[in-house]
């Protein structure tokens, strides 16, 4: 092809044209092929980076609204009290990623281990604060390996509990239906006080005297309360140590035992993953009317699709709590940034919680007290919830 302008001609060939029509064409899919593949991933297996998010975060509505205003002065006539933005702070936010009103956007980078406080507090407990969170420890992988086990104590009436009061006939039953599901994506997580000699909070493991103990007493509460609940004691840890995984690798490994319990049982409707905190006694143990009881903390993954439902469920448990049992709950965090899980099989439900269980130093006296008080509001909140729904059973006796 030729074309005449100012005396000059300019040779165009056909074939380069079409090479760079099929390139063009060719990078188009490819990008979209790629957003594709990245859009359809499992929130666990998205990719991800707390920079870019933490910089997201900046630019909220407020923001927005003021560049809306700047383009259409109507809109800031409607809110006269408007202020423009210091763009200094944005921009430095923006690129730097550090709030100057949150010392942890900066702390966080520079100290190790300090991520750990780095979740959000959706609802403050009594005391709560960033000071405060809930803190998770990992065995060494040494200790993993060897699966070496603390020789064990103080185990009088913690496989049989005094029963001598017997229970009451609940007034409404979920009947044969199992409707709660208990599990323990960090199974072998257990407790100083019957730990032989072990002091150090990150070793409080053992195979036996564990958390699952407490699945076993808020099972029969729940029972005494006419709601049906499956506890799954699946060695979790165990698992990991024989396929060579770590801890990080625990809620992979936990979330097809969870999915294979709910398809094997379609009344399963709410998931409760049971763990215990590693802080220490003085904060975990709070003393009400004269009867201890190790405090409950609810964490939640903002990282999966039903974290608005299940950030609420958590929410109406901790107002009950406190109503009833003032002190009692520390409140419920949610933890979508790097360093965490951030779903915690919470997609698979949206009646879906984690519950820490008091720290590495109480007692199953305190734990047992706690579980009792849980299962009492929950029978609460899940009886209302059936009534809303026109679903409740009365006992035939």
């Amino acid at each position: 092809m030729k074309s005449k302008a100012s005396g000059t001609f300019i040779m165009v060939q056909g074939t380069s044209v079409l090479k760079l029509a099929a390139a063009f064409f060719l990078f188009i899919l490819l990008i979209f092929s790629i957003s594709g593949v990245m859009t359809s991933l499992k929130p666990q297996y998205k990719l991800s980076s707390s920079s870019v998010n933490q910089a997201a975060t900046q630019v909220n509505g407020e923001l927005l609204y003021q560049l809306i205003g700047w383009e259409n002065h109507h809109f800031l006539a409607v809110k006269p009290n408007a202020t423009a933005p210091k763009w200094t702070n944005v921009i430095f936010s923006l690129t730097s990623n550090i709030n100057l009103n949150d010392p942890r956007s900066l702390l966080g980078r520079e100290l190790p281990g300090f991520y750990q406080f780095d979740g959000k507090i959706l609802v403050a407990g009594e005391g709560t604060n960033y000071t405060n969170m809930p803190v998770e420890s990992s065995p060494p992988i040494e200790i993993m390996k060897a699966e070496r086990e603390a020789a064990l104590q103080n185990l009088e009436g913690i496989e049989n509990p005094d029963s001598s009061t017997p229970p009451s006939e609940p007034g409404q039953t979920t009947g044969d239906r199992k409707v709660v599901y208990l599990y323990f994506s960090h199974n072998r997580e257990s407790y100083l006080p019957y730990l032989k000699g072990v002091t150090d909070p990150n070793l409080a493991y053992h195979s036996q005297i564990n958390v699952t103990k407490i699945g076993d007493h808020l099972k029969a509460s729940l029972e005494q309360k006419g709601i049906g609940t499956e506890v799954d004691k699946t060695d979790i840890m165990g698992n990991l140590t024989k396929k060579g995984l770590t801890m990080p690798s625990a809620y992979k490994e936990s979330n097809s035992v969870v999915q294979a319990a709910m398809t094997s049982n379609r009344d399963l409707s709410y998931l409760i993953d049971i763990h215990r905190d590693a802080k220490r006694k003085e904060q975990t143990t709070v003393d009400i009317n004269g009867k201890p009881y190790a405090k409950l903390s609810f964490i939640i993954g903002g990282k999966n699709p039903n974290y608005e439902k299940n950030a609420k469920l958590a929410t109406d448990l901790h107002n009950l709590l406190e109503s009833k049992y003032k002190g009692l709950s520390w409140g419920v965090t949610i933890q979508n940034k790097s360093g965490f899980n951030g779903v915690y099989n919470q997609n698979l439900s949206d009646k879906a919680i984690l519950i820490e269980f008091g720290g590495v130093d109480n007692t199953f006296e305190e734990l047992n007290n706690s579980a009792d008080a849980l299962a009492d509001v929950f029978s609460e909140y899940y009886w209302q919830a059936e009534s809303v729904n026109g679903n409740v059973n009365q006992s035939s006796n």
